[in-house]
């Protein structure tokens, strides 16, 4: 590697890895001040809410790596074109495209960070924190419906009034279905408890059998039931489904489609998972125009206020292209890859703008 890109890349890097320790600490003290709240709930103390906050460190840098990365390349060029530095290596024949390769190179270490924590790290992480939370307050997951949770398994619809942190099932109903759409029996269940590899152990049992012209009743203590159903299934409620692993996304979205439901906002959330480690690299195009080029010294303030104001659009138009796409049916691909293919072309004729001047 040429001396300027080993150069280059130690300052980029090093800017990049202080602003997102920068955002994390903010971040991390907002999250405790959320938890505060919460502390005296049940069992949960202080060392629980500083626990929690520990654990939502790799979600966190996950959602704040593509603005680390504009941000710290924004402040790394900055520096470098107030020192003069930009201006000695355009002067000895280095390209606006050399200075972007180069550039590149950093955001490809980042893109893969990215999306090493966002797959393997923050899932489990984000998991455990609200397990954490979830145990020590006495809580156990809540659902949008009164009702609690309903799932849909072939011809059973299954309704689940309370999912404990450990994924066992209280209060359990499963309406079963004939073919021809008549329901068939309806199961109660105290208690359920999973059995490897595609079962659930029922407890306290009442099963109400319907026949053409009469109702029959049975009390069973302990029943096995085959199910789809499954922790990893179940895991999807404590994880927002822009968190969960793609294997989890993958899995759910394949249930929901087998029985016929919709898909649209899990599609999204994996195509968004797919390509949001690669918003490293159209952060540092953007970065370029801004901070590649020479300005006095207090104009420097100017472009980190600039690249904030453009990370904070950016991580806005994510989420309003996901939930529009969800709302509208749009294709999952083009309403996961619109945002960053607009900030790239924002990018590339920003670059050709300064180019010409």
């Amino acid at each position: 590697m040429k001396i300027y890109r080993r150069y280059l890349a130690r300052e980029v890097s090093g800017a990049i890895l202080l602003v997102l320790l920068a955002f994390l600490s903010l971040f991390a003290f907002f999250d405790m001040l959320g938890e505060i709240n919460n502390v005296g709930q049940g069992n949960y103390r202080l060392h629980h809410a500083f626990g929690f906050v520990l654990l939502r460190v790799p979600g966190r840098v996950y959602e704040l790596m593509p603005i680390a990365v504009l941000i710290g390349t924004l402040y790394a060029l900055s520096g470098l074109a107030r020192h003069s530095e930009i201006t000695v290596l355009r002067v000895s024949g280095l390209s606006s495209g050399a200075l972007l390769r180069g550039l590149f190179l950093v955001a490809g270490l980042f893109a893969v960070a990215t999306f090493l924590i966002g797959e393997y790290v923050a899932p489990p992480a984000e998991r455990a924190a609200n397990q954490l939370r979830l145990k020590e307050r006495g809580r156990m997951v809540g659902q949008d419906l009164r009702s609690g949770l309903w799932v849909k398994d072939e011809r059973d619809f299954i309704n689940v009034r309370i999912v404990l942190p450990d994924t066992r099932l209280r209060g359990i109903r499963i309406y079963e279905f004939d073919e021809s759409g008549q329901l068939k029996s309806v199961t109660e269940a105290e208690e359920g408890e999973y059995v490897v590899p595609d079962s659930w152990r029922l407890t306290d049992v009442v099963q109400t059998t319907l026949y053409a012209e009469r109702a029959e009743v049975r009390k069973i203590p302990d029943l096995l039931w085959r199910s789809a159903l499954n922790p990893d299934i179940l895991a999807v409620l404590m994880v927002s489904p822009d968190r969960m692993s793609l294997r989890h996304l993958s899995a759910y979205t394949k249930h929901l489609a087998d029985n016929r439901q919709t898909t649209n906002r899990y599609d999204i959330a994996f195509w968004k998972k797919v390509i949001y480690p690669l918003a490293a690299f159209v952060m540092v195009a953007l970065a370029l125009p801004f901070g590649g080029t020479h300005y006095r010294a207090d104009g420097a303030g100017l472009k980190i206020f600039s690249g904030v104001m453009i990370g904070i659009l950016f991580h806005m138009l994510n989420g309003l292209f996901s939930n529009l796409g969800a709302i509208n049916s749009w294709s999952p691909v083009l309403s996961a890859v619109t945002p960053s293919v607009l900030f790239l072309l924002a990018a590339t004729a920003m670059i050709w703008w300064v180019e010409r001047r």
